[in-house]
């Protein structure tokens, strides 16, 4: 046996191959030369057309090969971080370890990541090596296996910046553990709601939100007196598409988020309109209630009004990740999730409805419909995950 090569999501495609086969070349090198000569030059072969690849792969093999070990202080919960190709890794780190953190933050310690990286996508595999890097200095051990990954910690971090693997991944990991699924949840709804039923089926405790819903302009926003009885809520942000996710689901989840942290469940239809410098899209809530998101093609700009019967709240700018990463950490400690899996749904229906609306050329969608279909599909995107 070689052992374990670096476990890679996606196995599409050349690039993805060539990932496979320098994690394997870069570790069981001597092995290889002895066993077949002639496989060793064919896998170097590979390697010349994947420079990018092959950098990326070196670079991570050599800091797990360090060895460091998993530890955290004794009585603190330890937290691993499942994929690091997203800035994110970097900045919850900082928070959760901070020798001067306070409350939950307190009682959790990151120890240990798992690498991850989705090939076919330059924004993530070009990150992976360089955060990977980071976090080794800041003393996390780093691993080469989901299942070493699963035995180092109590708690998950899944942090992948694609949505596309998060499934398969939260199915290797979901052992009865705390897992937090950072944005976008999955790479379709049929995917997210597939995590709720793995989660369900595993004992294992779920959450995922944006940042956003945690920062302190949106948690006034929907605790405000001001407004009395809250009518309707705008929000704002740049919209930054993906492919292989809805439009939606890579940035416009951060506007989306604050809208249902604000109103609640119970929107009923969605439709969407666009320009070449914004997409406008608007939900009718079944309490006669109105959201919309209106993602801007232009600019780094998140601003949200809310609208009440006795007044109007404003807030333009955003503050950082430390109301998500204490939420987070709560959420670890106690194993209750700060928000239903019915609204996490919902939020992803919203999304996926928008792409339908701009579908049947800007037709309200039902969310119901949406869901439904879903539904449906959530067994089949199981079965692909766990490979049957």
């Amino acid at each position: 046996m070689l052992g374990r090569p670096l476990p890679i999501p996606l196995l599409d495609n050349g690039e993805a191959l060539a990932y496979q086969v320098v994690v394997v070349t870069v570790l069981h090198a001597p092995l290889l030369l002895l066993c077949c000569t002639s496989t060793f030059v064919t896998m170097l072969h590979l390697i010349m057309f994947h420079p990018r690849i092959y950098y990326v792969c070196f670079s991570v093999v050599m800091l797990i090969a360090s060895g460091q070990t998993a530890r955290a202080k004794d009585g603190v919960l330890r937290a691993g971080i499942l994929g690091c190709d997203t800035s994110h890794v970097i900045a919850f780190t900082n928070l959760i370890n901070d020798p001067k953190a306070t409350g939950a933050l307190a009682d959790v310690e990151v120890t240990v990541a798992y690498p991850g990286g989705s090939p076919d996508l330059p924004t993530s595999v070009d990150r992976v090596a360089g955060f990977v890097k980071q976090l080794h200095k800041k003393g996390i051990k780093i691993v080469d296996s989901l299942e070493e990954f699963a035995k180092e910690c109590d708690a998950v971090m899944l942090e992948s910046v694609d949505g596309r693997p998060h499934l398969k991944q939260f199915c290797a990991v979901a052992q009865g553990k705390p897992i937090f699924v950072d944005k976008p949840a999955a790479a379709s709804l049929a995917d997210v709601i597939a995590i709720y039923r793995v989660a369900e089926e595993t004992h294992t405790p779920v959450y995922s939100s944006s940042s956003l819903r945690f920062c302190k302009e949106v948690q006034e926003a929907a605790h405000s007196k001001k407004l009395g009885e809250l009518l309707s809520c705008d929000t704002s942000g740049p919209m930054i598409t993906q492919g292989f996710h809805p439009d939606l689901y890579w940035y416009g989840i951060h506007g989306v988020e604050p809208l249902y942290a604000i109103l609640g469940t119970g929107c009923e239809t969605v439709s969407r309109t666009e320009t070449d410098l914004c997409t406008l899209v608007v939900g009718k809530w079944k309490n006669g209630r109105m959201g919309s998101y209106r993602g801007l093609h232009k600019g780094y700009n998140f601003a949200l009004t809310a609208y009440g019967s006795k007044g109007v709240v404003q807030h333009s700018g955003i503050s950082g990740y430390e109301g998500a990463a204490e939420e987070i950490c709560k959420f670890f400690k106690s194993g209750k999730p700060p928000g239903s899996r019915d609204e996490v749904v919902e939020i992803y229906a919203f999304m996926e409805a928008a792409d339908e609306s701009k579908r049947q050329g800007g037709k309200a969608v039902l969310l119901s419909e949406i869901i439904e279909r879903a539904e449906q599909q959530a067994a089949a995107s199981i079965a692909a995950a766990r490979g049957k």
